[in-house]
């Protein structure tokens, strides 16, 4: 598996852990749980927008990785 591959999977992964976060904060009863799925979901966002970035700069670098 390339790296690019590897990437992509990672991002897919990371989009599901949020929004398995986002849910668990909506459906969540307790208030303090609700909050810390909700800045733990804002966290991994971040790293989320991290990886997009990552993936564009190896496609336009490494054409043969594009698709």
């Amino acid at each position: 598996m390339t790296i690019a591959s590897n990437v992509k999977q990672c991002l897919a992964t990371i989009k599901g852990i949020e929004a398995q976060l986002s849910s668990l904060a909506v459906n969540s009863l307790d208030e303090e749980a609700q909050t810390l799925f909700h800045e733990t979901s804002l966290q991994i966002g971040d790293i989320k927008k991290d990886l997009q970035y990552r993936v564009l700069e190896l496609e336009r670098n490494e054409p043969q990785y594009k698709g």
